[in-house]
């Protein structure tokens, strides 16, 4: 599997398929790895990274942080993330895409669609985030992860970090535990950071993601500013609120909320979900 460094940071990443371009922001939090798209969910069964290939150029990568992608220390954001998008395709040399989005991934698109609109074709969001309850987790699982580190240090958190399965499995160990996991170089510098100034960006970034009980990745006013169609599919539990699927469809001008939920969504009703929502949005286009 191919891997380049790209605004600094290592990212793994995978390209199938000779279609319409694909951009796959993974679901699962803030383990968002290409692995996502066949182990979490509806999408162990559809494997798209396989079954979509004809329609589409499918274009998959382990988002910073997570994966055998590399990081950096800095204050997350949702425009943040989306650039990292930004950026594969540019390596690429692809000038725009379809973006689909999974959890957490959602979020970044609606970001990428938000802040980089001109490399957006169209936008299919399923299972978006927000909610009391997902803002709740982030701010805990942020807020677990400072307490141990000011308890214990930087150099205990690397020690934490190798032994864990990711941040959202072990929230003590942080949001840079891929990294700290596999990457000894920067392992090394991350103990050397000032520990009261590392607290604080993490704040920061925990109090910039997780600022409220809206969907997440994008403000009201940006939303309504989205001109891309734009297709939606409601998770319904936790993290994946049904409210968020609605502020969505209420925002986005001329978005579709799937009327689907998850006890029908299955491998078939998905793979027609995409497949309708491409051939429904170039049947748009042609007859402009």
């Amino acid at each position: 599997m191919p891997s380049a460094i790209i605004d600094g940071i290592k990212v793994n990443y995978d390209v199938r398929g000779e279609g319409v371009p694909l951009i796959m922001l993974a679901p699962g939090g803030f383990d968002s790895t290409i692995d996502s798209w066949e182990k979490r969910g509806v999408w162990q069964s559809l494997k798209p990274l396989d079954s979509l290939t004809r329609e589409f150029k499918m274009i998959a990568y382990d988002r910073r942080e997570a994966g055998a992608s590399g990081g950096r220390v800095e204050q997350f954001s949702w425009r943040l993330l989306a650039e990292q998008a930004v950026q594969v395709l540019d390596h690429l040399k692809i000038e725009s895409a379809w973006v689909i989005g999974g959890c957490m991934g959602v979020s970044v698109a609606v970001a990428m669609a938000a802040h980089f609109p001109q490399r957006c074709q169209g936008l299919l969001l399923h299972w978006p985030v927000g909610g009391y309850r997902w803002q709740a987790k982030g701010q805990e699982f942020f807020t677990r992860h400072m307490t141990f580190a000011r308890a214990n240090g930087l150099p205990a958190v690397v020690e934490r970090a190798r032994k864990a399965t990711g941040f959202w499995a072990d929230p003590e160990a942080g949001p840079w535990t891929a990294p700290l996991r596999h990457d000894d170089a920067f392992a090394a510098q991350y103990v050397e950071q000032d520990l009261d100034q590392y607290l604080a960006i993490v704040a920061q970034g925990r109090d910039t993601l997780f600022d409220s009980s809206f969907v997440s990745g994008a403000t009201g006013q940006q939303l309504m500013a989205i001109k891309h169609p734009t297709f939606i599919m409601s998770g319904d539990d936790a993290s994946h609120s049904a409210s968020s699927a609605h502020q969505l469809r209420e925002l986005i001008p001329g978005s579709v909320l799937c009327e689907l939920m998850p006890p029908q969504q299955n491998t078939d009703t998905v793979r027609r979900w995409i497949l309708d929502a491409l051939a429904g949005a170039e049947k748009v286009r042609a007859g402009a």
